[in-house]
């Protein structure tokens, strides 16, 4: 992959199926209708990376405001969540421009903060979180439900650490 031929973009609705990655989300089909909700009207953003030939190979999503004002607080605190990249186009950069794409928009909206959870078990992604100077600031639950395809209510268990990073402290070439 030439990480050139990657666009990425906002979602739009007709993006939605796609992110269920061939049925592995499928799951997710309820909840991804909601933030796309949420986006529509301001209180989120919704970004994918997408390859001709391949479709969708990343997905982030910003969540600006949330009851919890310790992830996001609509002002100056914004929450970044669901971010995949598919495993064949992992460690080729894409997630770190995917989130300085992220960043730059934030920082265009004036928000100052962003933080995130990442799970326990996933060293990976912490590594690359901390490389893009984000620190560790609390332990999450990581305890959660939704709603899935089906109806069914489906509660999650992922102990996170919840990571923050200061985004007046860097700036970004980026452009959006």
């Amino acid at each position: 992959m030439n990480i050139y031929d990657v666009k990425i973009r906002a979602v739009n609705k007709d993006d939605l199926l796609s992110l269920e990655w061939d049925g592995e989300y499928r799951h997710f089909r309820r909840l991804y209708a909601e933030i796309y909700q949420s986006a529509c009207s301001g209180k989120a953003v919704m970004w994918i990376a997408e390859l001709a030939g391949s479709g969708l190979v990343g997905q982030l999503f910003v969540q600006l405001t949330s009851s919890r004002s310790e992830l996001a607080d609509g002002k100056e605190r914004a929450y970044i969540y669901g971010f995949r990249i598919k495993p064949d186009f992992r460690r080729q950069g894409l997630g770190r421009w995917m989130m300085e794409v992220a960043e730059q928009d934030l920082r265009t909206r004036h928000f100052s903060r962003v933080t995130l959870n990442v799970a326990r078990d996933n060293p990976d992604a912490r590594r690359l979180y901390e490389y893009l100077g984000y620190q560790v600031v609390a332990l999450e639950p990581g305890k959660w439900s939704y709603i899935d395809h089906q109806g069914n209510r489906r509660e999650v268990h992922e102990p996170a650490w919840r990571m923050e990073k200061n985004l007046q402290t860097e700036t970004s070439s980026v452009n959006v």
